[in-house]
């Protein structure tokens, strides 16, 4: 038998709320009734099962095509954990991202940028059994998009975490640090608390850089309790 799991509820303000005002998409999206418990049963809890042998990882996003992509070269690294610092391993990370001019490989993205045909921003890997994650790819640009007036979203990339089921996955998305559109972004600013906002920026690390070729960020997860990375509703 196993210990039990303490369970430490979320600081209120350090996830962000269905309804961000300033974030002019939750508008029309966020819910305007009371949410309602529903039942897990055994679908929910016990599939699909993620695994590299049946999703195979994609570490290397410079390269996707056998020809290197355009842009600065970085290293993106960090655990995943839970409330009480324990590794969780086997844990799917999926990654999209615009590429290194600010624009989506996705026809929905008519952004005036050049696509790079040797980047499409979209990327898989599996923690270890300490919980570790790392990935190569190219620092994504800012683009311009419609909520207000001269609106540019800072560089980011978009995560998205698989336990052993689907419903349990959780998305959120990185910020690089210094970034001086941070200051005018609503989404990131969608998370009341300070401290816990600070959270999805990620830090410079020198031991993950790798000399002349790429420059290394960490950014470590925290799934559930008080000190948790806000994630997406």
């Amino acid at each position: 038998m196993t210990d039990p799991v303490q369970f430490r509820p979320l600081t209120q303000g350090t996830q962000p709320p269905y309804d961000a005002p300033a974030y002019l998409g939750t508008i029309k999206r966020h819910p305007k009734q009371k949410l309602h418990t529903l039942p897990h049963t055994i679908t929910e809890t016990t599939g699909p099962q993620f695994s590299p042998s049946r999703f195979p990882p994609l570490a290397d996003m410079t390269m996707a095509t056998g020809k290197p992509a355009l842009g600065e070269r970085i290293i993106v690294a960090g655990t995943i954990t839970d409330e009480d610092g324990r590794p969780v391993p086997n844990t799917m990370v999926e990654i999209w991202q615009a590429n290194a001019t600010g624009r989506y490989d996705h026809p929905a993205d008519q952004h005036d940028a050049p696509l790079d045909p040797n980047f499409h921003g979209a990327g898989r890997v599996f923690t270890d059994e300490h919980g570790r994650y790392r990935f190569l790819t190219i620092r994504p640009g800012a683009y311009p998009w419609p909520n207000h007036r001269n609106a540019w979203r800072p560089n980011h990339i978009h995560f998205s975490y698989f336990g052993p089921a689907f419903a349990t996955r959780l998305v959120t998305q990185m910020y690089f640090p210094g970034d001086p559109l941070l200051a005018f972004d609503p989404i990131f600013h969608a998370v009341p608390d300070e401290y816990a906002r600070n959270r999805l920026i990620a830090v410079f690390d020198l031991d993950i850089t790798e000399p002349d070729y790429a420059l290394g960020y960490r950014f470590d997860v925290v799934l559930r309790g008080r000190d948790a990375t806000p994630m997406e509703h």
